[in-house]
């Protein structure tokens, strides 16, 4: 038994040096050079993640250390909040945001149907419980977002329980927005479907933030899900306007 622990933690510290002389991973090339399968590394770098010596991306993972981790690592915080708020049996909206996108990795709940246009979505780890449908569309690089008539007919009779959308910024002047025109249309539908509840995720580099193209005004969301390090000011003008706001902090996980 010690012996297998020892393995374990050499494993991991090897994991850690060589994080040292390239900061970013993937889940493949360390279980090819580890000589393991695709499901322990996964779980070592959620254990190292735990401890916040790394943070794991789609696929890998990156040394923690400098602003951007840290926001990587607020993003994967709050779409594991995010799941929360998902039931059994729910219907789900996900727009092409990548923050939002990680949501589905968390869901525990069974017979849950995501609903998406995000083509990334395809290589995404779910539950087995976790079904996911692609709008179709027109397939638009680098984020391999579905737009376009296609997308929007695909979506037009179909209503879902919750929306989970992420956004370029959010603030109480101008609501949510976003940089791709192209995306708005579907934003919106995807709003406006949703019978019971709106969640935005938004890390705190997007709060009291305007992009190009409004999505939805801030009187149609009800939720935000953001992080500790959120603009208060900003915060506070949200809340003004009816948005009940949960914030994630590194210590809750």
């Amino acid at each position: 038994m010690k012996k297998d622990r020892a393995c374990v933690e050499n494993r991991r510290n090897r994991i850690l040096e060589m994080m040292q002389e390239n900061p970013r991973v993937r889940v493949d090339e360390l279980a090819e050079i580890l000589g393991v399968s695709l499901i322990t590394v996964r779980r070592d770098l959620q254990y190292l993640e735990d401890r916040k010596l790394l943070v794991r991306t789609h696929g890998g993972a990156i040394a923690a250390g400098n602003p951007a981790d840290e926001v990587q690592m607020y993003r994967r915080l709050i779409a594991r909040y995010a799941a929360r708020f998902v039931s059994e049996n729910d219907t789900l909206f996900i727009n092409t945001s990548r923050n939002a996108l990680k949501l589905i990795e968390h869901i525990s709940c069974n017979n849950v149907t995501v609903i998406t246009n995000n083509g990334k979505a395809i290589t995404c780890e779910h539950s087995q419980g976790v079904n996911v449908v692609l709008t179709g569309g027109e397939l638009r690089h680098p984020k391999d977002a579905m737009v376009g008539d296609f997308a929007l007919r695909n979506l037009q009779p179909i209503y879902a329980k919750k929306a989970f959308i992420g956004c370029s910024g959010i603030s109480a002047e101008n609501g949510m927005t976003t940089e791709i025109f192209n995306e708005v249309s579907i934003n919106e539908m995807m709003i406006d479907h949703a019978t019971q509840d709106v969640y935005v995720l938004a890390d705190h580099t997007k709060i009291g933030k305007n992009s190009s193209f409004v999505s939805c005004p801030i009187e149609k969301i009800k939720y935000l899900i953001t992080d500790e390090k959120a603009p208060v000011e900003a915060l506070e003008l949200i809340k003004e306007k009816g948005v009940q706001v949960f914030q994630v902090r590194q210590s809750d996980f």
